[in-house]
């Protein structure tokens, strides 16, 4: 009994074999489907010119190459990174002389003002002989008043009409110690004219000090006592 079920599953197992060839072939024989192998690409060909300019660089640097005992692969390679660097200093001088050249255009700063000597020194004497007559509250007034007037007229357009001490001396465009002397000077004049107190030697030696040190600076002697 057992020998004609074996009979029948050999048979049928061949069946599927058969089944299963013919799917493969006919998968096979697809068009659409690849089954070669794709040929390897081609190598790239070098242009004539490089080619060229290697042989004549070979020609030339060869035999230094072979002298210094590396071969023209080797030297070639060499050579190559030193054109790279003699470029790139090129074009770093290139670049350092653009930029001295725009550097040169910009305008020079402008120097720091400062009053006219002669000027400044006449209006000492004068806050000097108020002072010496014991009128340091209308020395110092004197001091402000001409100071913001030669301000004015140097630099017109860094006051309005309107424009206080105190606005005066917080003038960014005005030099530090401008704002300073402004500063010291319009405190004591703010006190003798609102809070009514009579000023004496120290205020006016202070905002004497102030505006000496500001407006003359440089000269010997500027800053001492009335």
């Amino acid at each position: 009994m057992s020998r004609p079920n074996s009979a029948a599953s050999i048979s049928g197992a061949n069946d599927a074999l058969g089944s299963a060839a013919r799917d493969w072939e006919a998968v096979r024989a697809a068009a659409d489907i690849q089954y070669a192998p794709l040929p390897a690409p081609a190598p790239p060909q070098t242009p004539d010119w490089l080619r060229h300019l290697g042989e004549w660089l070979e020609a030339i640097f060869g035999p230094l190459g072979r002298l210094l005992g590396l071969s023209w692969p080797v030297f070639g390679k060499v050579l190559i990174a030193l054109a790279i660097l003699a470029v790139a200093a090129l074009v770093w001088q290139l670049v350092r002389a653009l930029l001295a050249r725009r550097a040169s255009r910009q305008p020079a700063a402008e120097p720091e003002w400062a009053p006219d000597r002669d000027a400044a020194l006449a209006l000492l004497e004068d806050a000097d002989r108020l002072a010496a007559e014991g009128q340091f509250a209308e020395a110092t007034h004197l001091l402000l008043r001409r100071s913001v007037g030669q301000i004015a007229a140097a630099r017109p357009d860094w006051l309005h009409p309107a424009s206080t001490a105190r606005e005066i001396a917080a003038l960014p465009d005005l030099p530090a110690r401008a704002r300073g002397a402004v500063a010291v000077i319009a405190a004591r004049v703010e006190r003798s004219l609102f809070a009514l107190r009579s000023l004496g030697p120290d205020d006016w030696q202070a905002a004497r000090a102030a505006y000496a040190e500001f407006a003359l600076a440089d000269l010997p002697g500027a800053q001492g006592a009335a």
